[in-house]
């Protein structure tokens, strides 16, 4: 695996500066690996999270998926931290573990104006997935 554009170090940073309502210390959010084309994020598990009927909720998962593709995007292209999510789209698969989530991403395209990627999101610990995400990102042009 290549090397991202950015460090997770430099990543975090730019996280905490820009968006500290989302990745603070409490938020739970890590950011466990990052490589050119793809990241992995864990999302520490929190009783806040369940829904009635004892699952995580949906709105949990949709914000680490989107969160994991921010990761990934920028971690390809460097801080642009007006890149914004244009369209998401996410499958349930089954009922996730009362445990911290893993979701792994992987660009599938990465344009100059657009990035499509997909997410798979996973309870820790269990083979199979409990969602499939795929997202497209809107870039903003570089300044030269």
């Amino acid at each position: 695996m290549a090397a991202a554009v950015m460090t997770v170090e430099a990543l975090e940073k730019l996280l905490a500066d820009e968006f500290p309502q989302a990745f603070h210390a409490g938020s739970g959010l890590t950011i466990e690996e990052l490589w050119q084309g793809g990241c992995r994020v864990r999302q520490g598990y929190r009783d806040n999270f369940i829904r009635p009927g004892g699952t995580i909720s949906g709105p949990t998962m949709m914000t680490l998926a989107d969160f994991t593709f921010y990761v990934a995007l920028l971690g390809a292209i460097g801080p642009q931290p007006l890149a914004v999510t244009t369209s998401l789209n996410i499958n349930f698969l089954r009922k996730p573990e009362q445990r911290d989530l893993i979701a792994g991403a992987r660009i599938l395209k990465l344009g100059q104006r657009l990035a499509v990627m997909e997410v798979e999101i996973f309870s820790d610990g269990v083979e199979e997935p409990v969602a499939h995400v795929t997202s497209t990102y809107s870039i903003p042009p570089r300044q030269r």
